[in-house]
C-alpha cells in the first residue's frame, strides 16, 4: 500500500505556518485517505463530511459543533472538513471558523477544484489558508528517488540513477492502469476498464451537473470522449465547436469546466524571445492517460502529468512561481514542454518515443533561450549528455529522469 509520504510532508510544511490548509485534487485520487493518514498524527480529531446527512444536519444546527469534541489531552484538535464546498455558503462559513478558532484548532479542508477557483481575486478567505494539490500516483512519487529542490534547480540535468526492473514495471503500470489509486493498486486491466468507464460518467453526470447547473451534460461527455484524440497537438476550438454543433464560447466554457473538475489540464504556448513564435495556442492533457490509445501521445501525456505534478507542488511549497508551457513557431517546429520560473525559461523537455538523437527544434530553441534541455525516450536504459552551443542536452529514458523530480 502506497503511503503518499510526498504529500504528507507537504501538509506538514504548510500546516506548520497556517492553521487552515486546503487539499484539492481530482475525484477518487485519495484525498479522504490522505486526510486519514494526516489525522493519525493528532490525538484529538474530528471528521466532517457534507455528503453524510447526519454531519450536514449537525453543522446546520450548530455551526461550531466541533467545539463539543471530547479531548483526550490538551493538544490542538484537527478538524477535517470533507466536501464542504457543496455547502452554498462554505466560504463565509470557513472564514468565520478561522477567524474565531484558528489559534486553538487545526483545520484540513478537502474537496474538488471549487476550493481553489477563488484564489485569483475576491476571495473572502484570502490570507487565511494555504493550499496544496493531491495528484494521481507518478513515477517520481512511486520511485522515491526524488532530489532535493535546491539540488535540482542547480543541476536539472544531473546524471540519473541507474534503471531498475521495479521502476520500469511501475512506469508500465502507470501507462496501462493510470495513477489513480483504485486501478493502479489493483494491478488489473479489467479493474481499470470498469473504473474508467464509471469514473468520467459519474463525475460529469453527478458533480458537474449538480455543481454547475449545466444542462448539456451529454454534449460535455462527448467533448471529454474526444479529448484523447486531441492530445499531442494544440487544441482547435473551432473544430470542436463544429463537431459538437455548438458555439466557440460554449466549447471554451465546457473545456474550462473539465479543467475545473480535474478531468483534463492544459498548458499554453511560450513566445518570449522566440522568433515567429505562435501565441495563444493551448494543448490539453488527460489525468486518465490510458484512455489515449496512440502510444506516442500517451507517452507525451504521461510526461505532462509528471511535470504538472512537479510544478504545481513546487508552487504549493513556495519554491518559486513555476509554469509549464510548450513552444511552437510558424514553421511548425515544436518542443513539447518548457518549464519557466518567475516568467523566465528554466528547462526544455522533449518527448520522443524512441529517437535518441536531439531533434532540430530542441537544438534551435535551446540556442535561442540558452537553457538546459532534456530529451526523454520511452525505450532504452542508458543516458547521454551532449553539447549544443555551450549548453547541454540530456538524452535519457523518461522513467529514469522523471523519477528524480523533486
Amino acid at each position: 500500500m502506497e503511503t503518499r509520504d510526498l504529500y504528507v510532508k507537504t501538509w506538514q510544511d504548510l500546516a506548520s505556518e497556517k492553521s487552515m490548509v486546503f487539499l484539492v485534487g481530482p475525484r477518487q485520487v485519495g484525498k479522504t485517505t490522505l486526510s486519514e493518514i494526516i489525522s493519525k498524527s493528532f490525538t484529538n480529531t474530528l471528521y466532517f463530511n457534507w455528503d453524510i446527512p447526519q454531519h450536514k444536519a449537525r453543522l446546520l444546527e450548530n455551526p461550531f459543533f466541533f467545539t463539543e469534541l471530547v479531548r483526550k489531552d490538551p493538544s490542538a484538535p484537527l478538524v477535517t472538513f470533507d466536501e464542504i464546498h457543496k455547502y452554498k455558503d462554505w466560504k463565509n462559513y470557513l472564514k468565520g471558523v478561522y477567524d474565531k478558532y484558528h489559534s486553538a484548532y487545526r483545520f484540513l479542508v478537502s474537496g474538488s477544484g471549487r476550493l481553489d477557483i477563488y484564489q485569483k481575486g475576491g476571495d473572502s478567505l484570502a490570507g487565511r489558508y494555504f493550499l496544496f494539490h493531491l495528484w494521481p500516483f507518478t513515477i517520481a512519487e512511486l520511485g522515491n528517488l526524488r532530489k532535493e529542490m535546491d539540488v535540482f534547480l542547480k543541476d536539472p540535468l544531473g546524471i540519473p540513477s541507474g534503471g531498475s526492473e521495479a521502476l520500469i514495471e511501475k512506469w508500465k503500470r502507470l501507462s496501462s492502469l493510470s495513477g489513480f489509486p483504485e486501478p493502479y493498486l489493483s494491478n488489473r486491466v479489467t479493474t481499470y476498464r470498469r473504473w474508467t468507464t464509471t469514473y468520467s460518467s459519474q463525475l460529469i453526470r453527478e458533480d458537474i451537473r449538480d455543481l454547475t447547473g449545466i444542462r448539456s451534460i451529454g454534449e460535455i461527455e462527448t467533448l471529454y470522449f474526444l479529448m484523447p484524440s486531441k492530445v499531442g497537438s494544440p487544441v482547435s476550438i473551432p473544430s470542436l465547436a463544429g463537431d459538437l454543433k455548438v458555439s466557440y464560447n460554449t466549447v471554451q466554457n465546457w473545456l474550462a469546466v473539465l479543467e475545473r473538475f480535474f478531468l483534463i489540464f492544459s498548458i499554453t504556448s511560450w513566445s518570449k524571445k522566440i522568433t515567429r513564435a505562435i501565441q495563444k495556442e493551448r494543448k490539453v492533457y488527460m489525468f486518465d492517460a490510458p484512455r489515449i490509445e496512440d502510444p506516442g501521445p500517451r507517452f507525451e501525456n504521461m510526461i505532462a502529468l509528471e511535470l504538472w505534478r512537479a510544478v504545481t507542488n513546487w508552487n504549493d511549497l513556495g519554491h518559486g512561481q513555476f509554469s509549464l508551457h510548450f513552444i511552437k513557431n510558424k514553421e511548425k517546429q515544436e518542443v513539447d514542454f518548457l518549464i519557466a520560473n518567475n516568467r523566465k525559461p528554466f528547462l526544455l523537455i522533449e518527448a520522443k518515443h524512441s529517437e535518441s538523437t536531439p531533434t532540430v527544434p530542441l537544438r534551435k530553441f535551446q540556442s535561442a533561450l540558452n537553457i538546459p534541455a532534456v530529451q526523454l525516450n520511452e525505450e532504452g536504459e542508458g543516458y547521454r549528455l551532449l553539447s549544443n552551443e555551450g549548453q547541454s542536452i540530456l538524452i535519457a529514458p523518461a522513467y529514469q529522469w522523471l523519477s528524480q523530480l523533486p
